[in-house]
């Protein structure tokens, strides 16, 4: 497994309008059937730890009660310094980049890594961390909005492990990323504040 994408988009590559709201995702998994969770509760038994955005973080802050449970999570961000009183101890803050990020993880023990958020999940992948993928593509078009993917310095190379399309319209898909680029700068001039 290692570090692992797990993600919703529109048809046209866009994990949230451009100010943010998932309203659109929402929406659609009004539509889909009582229990269907499109193998989410599967993909995270697997999962040692979280690592997401700034803004993933207080979107995932206005769903109520704290759905993670006592999994570990560590925010990106270099501006939040407190986190809320109710949250579980489980739940961290860094602005670390992503390869010292991994490293430190890594020694504690948390080898199977969930990446969420655009541009945590762009600077993982630009600096090589990204070992799978999965796309769930909702059929969709946003015309505009936040992207999943942003500018690489050369071509990811992915290798496609399985495909499923669901009655609701969902397509998703699962990749294995074979030729992650390598660690580099790319790596050490991200930025977490912002990130979505």
């Amino acid at each position: 497994m290692g570090n692992i994408v797990y993600i919703a988009t529109s048809l046209d590559g866009y994990i949230a309008c451009k100010d943010g709201s998932i309203d659109w995702l929402n929406e659609a998994g009004d539509r889909s059937p009582e229990g269907e969770d499109y193998g989410y509760a599967h993909f995270m038994v697997d999962i040692d730890a979280l690592v997401m955005g700034r803004s993933t973080f207080e979107q995932v802050l206005t769903f109520g009660e704290w759905p993670y449970g006592s999994k570990p999570v560590v925010v990106l961000s270099s501006t939040l310094k407190n986190l809320p009183a109710h949250l579980p101890p489980t739940v961290s803050l860094s602005a670390e980049e992503p390869l010292r990020l991994v490293q430190r993880l890594s020694s504690a023990g948390f080898h199977h890594l969930y990446i969420d958020g655009g541009q945590t999940i762009q600077g993982f992948l630009a600096a090589g961390l990204i070992n799978e993928i999965t796309i769930t593509v909702i059929p969709v078009l946003l015309g505009s909005g936040r992207p999943l993917f942003g500018m690489l310095a050369s071509d990811v190379q992915l290798d496609l492990i399985c495909s499923r399309a669901f009655k609701s319209g969902f397509v998703q898909s699962h990749y294995r990323v074979l030729s992650p680029l390598i660690p580099s700068a790319a790596g050490a001039e991200y930025h977490p504040e912002g990130d979505r």
